[in-house]
C-alpha cells in the first residue's frame, strides 16, 4: 500500500516533534519532511515531495500564507492544511484564497488531526468547527457581485451547498443518497464550470458569488 507523504512546517520545536510523532504513529502515513521555517521552500518541497503539507501560519521569514501561494503555484496537486492558534478572519480568508485545502486550530486533538489529513488527501476541506462557522459568516457578510451564470445544475448546487456546510465527499454522498464515485464525477464538473482546482476554491467562489 502506497503511504501518504506528509511534510510539516512549524517553528515551535516541541509542537513540531509532537506532530511528527502523531504522523509517524499512522501506518498509512510517511513523514518525509519536518521543517522549522519555509525558507528555501522549493528545495524543501523537492526534498520531501509531500502529498499533504501541514503548514503553520506564523513563521520567521516567509509566512505560512506566502508559502501556500508558492506551493499552490508550483505544486498544485499538493494538499495544504493550515494550522495555527489564530482564529481571526483575515488569516482564515487569506489562507483559503491562497489555495489551502483546510484550516485547523493547533488545539485540534490528535485523532481529529489524523482524520483531517486523510480528508484533505481525499479531496476534502477539513476545518475546525470554530473556523468553519467564521468562514460562512465572513463570506455572507461580503456583498457578492452580480451572480454569474456558471450553468450549474440543481444537483451541483445542492452538492456545493453541502460542501459549504463542511461536508466531505463521503458525507455529501450519504446526504444525497449517492456513491462517492458519483460525487467525484459531479465535483469534476463543478471544478470545470467554476474554473477552480480544489474544494476550498469551489467553496470560496460559491460564497463570493452567492451561488448557494
Amino acid at each position: 500500500m502506497q503511504r501518504t507523504r506528509i511534510a510539516i512546517f512549524e517553528d515551535n520545536n516541541d509542537l513540531r516533534d509532537s506532530l511528527a510523532m502523531i504522523i509517524e504513529s499512522v501506518p498509512a502515513f510517511e513523514l518525509t519532511g519536518s521543517f522549522s521555517n519555509a525558507q528555501r521552500l522549493d528545495m524543501k518541497m523537492k526534498e520531501s515531495r509531500p502529498d499533504v503539507v501541514l503548514m503553520d501560519i506564523n513563521m520567521p521569514g516567509m509566512t505560512g500564507i506566502d508559502a501556500v501561494i508558492q506551493i499552490h503555484e508550483h505544486y498544485p496537486d499538493t494538499k495544504i492544511v493550515m494550522q495555527t492558534v489564530f482564529e481571526d478572519d483575515d488569516k482564515v480568508f487569506a489562507s483559503l484564497c491562497a489555495g489551502a485545502s483546510g484550516y485547523l486550530l493547533k488545539k485540534t486533538p490528535p485523532a481529529r488531526l489524523i482524520e483531517c489529513l486523510r480528508e484533505a488527501m481525499n479531496g476534502g476541506a477539513p476545518m475546525s468547527p470554530e473556523v468553519a462557522s467564521r468562514v460562512v459568516s465572513l463570506f455572507r457578510t461580503i456583498r457578492p457581485p452580480a451572480k454569474a451564470d456558471y450553468q450549474l445544475t440543481p444537483h451541483e448546487v445542492r452538492l456545493l451547498k453541502l460542501l459549504v456546510e463542511g461536508h466531505s465527499h463521503k458525507t455529501a454522498a450519504a446526504e444525497l443518497r449517492s456513491s462517492v464515485n458519483t460525487i467525484g464525477f459531479h465535483m469534476r464538473n463543478i471544478y470545470r464550470k467554476l474554473q477552480v482546482h480544489s474544494k476550498s476554491e469551489a467553496v470560496v467562489k460559491a460564497l463570493r458569488h452567492g451561488l448557494v
